[in-house]
């Protein structure tokens, strides 16, 4: 898998990929030569962001731009082998998580800035590969996949993490 950065560390880097791949295992969604970006903003931005593709009007912690139109329940990757770019690369979408937001998210849960990271990036990916939190068993079926993704790679909540 290809993560294409923005502002964003080697280390936190590495960690996307382990999320990812894992996700992409569990879901059922195991594909060679998937891509996906991934950018850090600031609270203006995602403001901005949120405000033009939503039209919510205020910061949120972590938007998703999927490419392609995924629905857990009745596709996977594999349907969308005709969408891959020339070069064999499928472009699955974008993730972009406000740090700010997560810093102050992290301290309010009582757990480290880099689960909270780990947390928001897991469930912008979760969107893109069609998982979403509108209906309440949705919600149920998408967070207990991310706990099981997160704990699975020893990502847990505390301040030690």
């Amino acid at each position: 898998m290809k993560i294409f950065t923005k502002k964003v560390g080697i280390r936190l880097k590495g960690l996307f990929k382990d999320l990812f791949e894992k996700a992409l295992y569990i879901t059922g969604n195991k594909l060679d030569n998937l891509a996906v970006g991934i950018s850090f903003v600031s609270g203006d931005e995602i403001k901005a962001l949120n405000k033009e593709y939503r039209n919510v009007d205020k910061v949120t912690d972590v938007l998703s731009f999927p490419m392609l139109d995924i629905d857990y329940k009745k596709t996977k990757l594999i349907d969308f082998e005709g969408e891959r770019e020339p070069n064999g690369q499928l472009y699955i979408g974008d993730i972009v998580i406000c740090k700010d937001k997560a810093k102050e998210q992290a301290k309010d849960f009582g757990h480290s800035y880099k689960r909270e990271i780990a947390f928001l990036a897991l469930h912008g990916f979760l969107h893109i590969l069609g998982y979403d939190h509108i209906e309440k068993l949705d919600e149920e079926v998408m967070m207990n996949l991310a706990k099981n993704i997160l704990i699975n790679l020893n990502i847990k909540r505390g301040k030690n993490v």
